[in-house]
This record gives structure tokens, sequence and C-alpha cells, in this order.
């Protein structure tokens, strides 16, 4: 039996018999059922059903029993037809359904209009716009080749979103003043996985990229400083060691690097005039990408190729890697399911750190303990515990219901842990048994960072998004994107750097860039 279209206004006023006569009944729901004869005869009840079309419309309104059995009869009695009665019958009880169905989603539309013009209505009281104010009329279009059901749940999905957009706009002014794109970092020719800022002096900006490469940046010119191309495979993290100039990278050619850098910072160019930066209210909702154009590498960037260690042990991807506390020792993170713990200095395996059921997503250490912490796609995030050499603890975190992307520690004794559940939960190690703040998202969360004075969590998003939260778990903004600025692909990591005055927190994406904002976090925190 042919679905009717998905339109809100119901199909025009037609003879049924006239309505079933052009169409051939399949079998599927009327069992026997064949072509209904047209032609002359056909024509000739054509006109004599327009005398009953009135008694067999379809209607927005229930029908009284006494009208559906005067349908009935007018469906069964007196009409040259093929058809058995059965089968008429099932055909007048489909219809009958399919007027139902029309006539619920008819007021289910008017009562979504309703609440959008009381939400429109106070929208122009408070002086606000949204892009979507026109959504009583364009929103309820929809394909007839759709079914109801369908159309019900895109209604709710679009309500929902427009809604939300509604709430962010409330809190434009507030990420204007405080969020500020500064500069963009350009060169790399694939997505860049992870980012991370020096600890000594000079200080400059790492990424590493799917390109194979990793490099390092001036963070006041956005000139590339030094390029590293001794891996085979995407470079999947960077962390730079505590005290010297050694940058650390995990790849996926199955090993990590140790590499030693020496760069000279170029002369600081003014930042450019950020006062007519776009904020939350400008976002472009649309999800089209721009053109995968080709980026132009940086053509004077210098180069290293060969690595001062190569650590060698894991059977798969090395996806993460980082410096424990006085830089004597690395632990490194693969999808081999271990964690491997090395000596620096002899590129000795020290221990493997197995438990995971699953491939390893993330690690990192403790900036003052020897403690690490591991992610895993088993759902799970695992804390190890090298303070006591004689005694090496583990404690299984078990909060989230999809892979754990990263966890992190912050310079007290708390965990955050970001998981693709579109949750971030915030931990105490002195009570591991349930997290004591969860932040609810709308995308999944990558790779967090926690600031070190303030603690505010920056959490880049699949869905090109960045937002700022405070440790109890209170949103406290939203960095600002459109369609001339900001992330335009999946945003892969955060990094803070606090003690720089022109740029304190960098983000980067599979847009093949990485972007350089300045945060006025005392505002930001009196805006709380």
């Amino acid at each position: 039996f042919p679905r009717v279209g998905r339109q809100i206004q119901p199909p025009p006023s037609t003879a049924l018999s006239s309505y079933v006569s052009h169409r051939t009944v399949p079998s599927s729901g009327l069992d026997g059922a064949m072509p209904v004869e047209s032609g002359s005869s056909a024509a000739a009840r054509q006109a004599k059903q327009k005398r009953k079309s009135h008694s067999l419309s379809i209607r927005r309104t229930n029908s009284t029993e006494q009208d559906r059995s005067g349908l009935q009869r007018d469906m069964l009695e007196g009409q040259d037809s093929k058809l058995p009665l059965s089968l008429r019958s099932n055909l007048l009880d489909l219809f009958s359904q399919i007027e139902r169905e029309f006539e619920n989603l008819y007021i289910e539309n008017l009562e979504l209009r309703r609440e959008i013009e009381t939400l429109n209505d106070r929208l122009a009281a408070e002086g606000q716009t949204f892009e979507g104010a026109d959504l009583a009329k364009g929103a309820l279009k929809t394909k007839a080749s759709h079914s109801t059901s369908q159309l019900s749940q895109k209604l709710k999905t679009t309500y929902k979103a427009s809604t939300s957009k509604i709430v962010s706009s409330f809190k434009a002014t507030t990420s204007r003043a405080v969020c500020q794109l500064v500069r963009e970092y350009v060169g790399h020719r694939d997505g860049i996985w992870d980012l991370s800022v020096t600890r000594t002096q000079p200080v400059v900006l790492g990424t590493a990229s799917a390109d194979h490469t990793a490099m390092l940046w001036s963070i006041e010119t956005g000139k590339c400083l030094l390029k590293y191309t001794g891996h085979q495979g995407s470079v999947n993290s960077i962390k730079f060691h505590p005290t010297e100039q050694m940058a650390l990278t995990a790849s996926g050619d199955q090993t990590a690097h140790i590499w030693r850098y020496m760069v000279q910072l170029p002369t600081p160019q003014p930042v450019a005039d950020m006062s007519q930066t776009p904020c939350e209210d400008d976002v472009d909702f649309s999800d089209k990408d721009e053109a995968d154009g080709e980026v132009e590498g940086p053509n004077d960037c210098p180069s290293v190729r060969v690595a001062t260690t190569t650590l060698r042990s894991h059977q798969g991807v090395v996806i993460a890697a980082d410096w424990l506390v006085g830089g004597k020792q690395v632990v490194t993170a693969s999808w081999d399911r271990a964690a491997n713990l090395y000596d620096v200095e002899t590129s000795e395996l020290v221990h493997s750190l197995t438990g995971h059921d699953q491939e390893l997503t993330h690690c990192c250490t403790h900036p003052t303990q020897r403690l690490v912490v591991t992610s895993s796609r088993d759902t799970t995030f695992r804390l190890w515990d090298f303070r006591d050499p004689s005694i090496h603890s583990v404690n299984v975190f078990q909060g989230h219901t999809e892979p754990v992307t990263s966890a992190v520690f912050t310079v007290g004794d708390n965990v955050v842990s970001g998981s693709d559940d579109r949750t971030v939960k915030v931990w105490d190690l002195k009570n591991m048994r349930s997290p004591i703040a969860t932040i609810r998202t709308d995308s999944a969360v990558n790779r967090i960072s926690v600031s070190v004075n303030q603690k505010i969590i920056a959490l880049p998003h699949d869905n090109r998004q960045v937002r700022l939260f405070d440790m109890s778990g209170v949103r406290l903004a939203r960095l600002p994107r459109s369609n001339r600025q900001g992330h335009r692909r999946m945003v892969c990591c955060s990094a803070w750097c606090e003690d720089n005055t022109s740029c304190n927190l960098f983000t980067c994406g599979f847009d093949r860039q990485a972007i350089g904002w300045n945060i006025n976090i005392p505002a930001l925190l009196q805006e709380k």
C-alpha cells in the first residue's frame, strides 16, 4: 500500500474510489490485491463518486461512529469494483489510520508553532534576534518521501536546537569581551592531533600532525621555527622536557622519539585589533566545510631529521607520551593496550603497564608527583602510582559509558576525564568512588586541558566548538566560531599557557591549523 506524503495539510477532498482506481495496490498488507479496472467504466465511476465526495474526504477531525458507518456503506455497497469486500474494508481502515496520523501531526505542529512564537516574542521584548526566527514557517516543510514518524522526530530535533541557540545568544556579550582569537598557526598539510607549550625559555608552541611531522612555532609571530621529520607515520602527540630543550613525540610508526631543538625567536609583530571579533551570536551553524585546498607549508623552516633516542617496544600505534616529573623517565600509551615506562638515558623498558581491555587513547603525568593516568577505549582510565619504588599500585576509574579520550591531572588532588559519551567528570584522588562534578555536553570531548592557576577546563569538541568550564561544572564561555574565524573541523586538543600575555590558550584540529586565544580570565570569573 503506497505511503502518503508527509504534508501537514491533508490531501484534497477526493472520492476514495477515484483515489484507488489510479493506483495499483501491492500485495504487501493486502493479500490477493490486484490492479483496479480503469478506462471508460472508471470514468463513469469517478463521475458517480463526485456526488459523494463530501462524505469521503479525509478530514483533520475524528469521524464519529455514524460517519464511519456511512463511509463504510459507501465503500462496501453500491460500487462496481472487483476488489473483494474484505480488501475494501481493510483499505478503509488503512485510510482511517492515515487520517488519525495526519491529525496528530497537525496538532503537534500547531503546538510547536505556538511555543516558537512565544520564544520569539520574548526575544523581541529583550531586543534579541536569532537566525531561526522563521522556524515556524520553514522548518515545518518536509519532503513527501519520508514517513510521518520521521517528520515528528525531525521537528523535535529542530525545535530543541533552536531553543539551545536562543539560550546561547544571551551570553554573546560575555564571550565578546573575554575570549578573542589572536593568531592562527598554519603550515601543516594534514590534521593536527596534539599541541603543547614549552616549559623553558624560549617559550614556543609545538604541534603534532598526521602529515608525519611535528612543528615548533613562535607564539608571538605565528612563524614556524623548526620542523621534525624523523617519524614514518602520523605524529600523535608532543610534550616538552620540564627543564631542557628536548621534545618527546609519539607516532603511528609504533615508536616514540626524543629529539633536541634549538630555536631563535623572531621579532614580535603587533597583535591585530580584535575589537570586531564575532562571538556566539555570529556562529555559523551550517555543517558546510570549506574546500579542501592544499596548505602551503613553511619553505624557510629548518628541520631536524634524526632523534637522539628512539623508544621501541610497542606492537601497535603509539598514541601518546609524556615526561615523568624530573624528566628522567617517560611513559608511552599504545593501541597494543599497554603503557610503557622507559628510562631516558638508557632507552630501556622499566615497566609495562597492562590491564586495559582495549586500545589506549591517552596518557598524562602529574606535574609534581610520580603518578601516571592512562585512558582507554574500554571506557575506563587507570591511575598508576610510582611514588614507592617497591609498590606500583593501580586504581581503576569506571564512570564513563564510551571510550575515555583523555584524563589529566590538576595541580591539586583532582583528575579530570573526558569521553566520547559527551561528558567530562572531575574526580578526587582521595575519594575515587564517584565524580565530584559532571559536565554534560552535546558533542564528544577530545583532549582536554586544565589551567594551572585558575583551574579552568578547556573542552575541545568533535562539533568544532571549544567550551570553558570551572571545576564545579559551571560553564564560563564558548570560544567564538564563525565562517570567518575559528575551527572549521573537529577540534582535537587544547593547551594552556597562562604566563603568556598575548595568547594563553591554544587549540588545534583537523582543519590543519592551531589557534592562539586570549582569555581574559579575571573578567571571565567575574561574569561567572
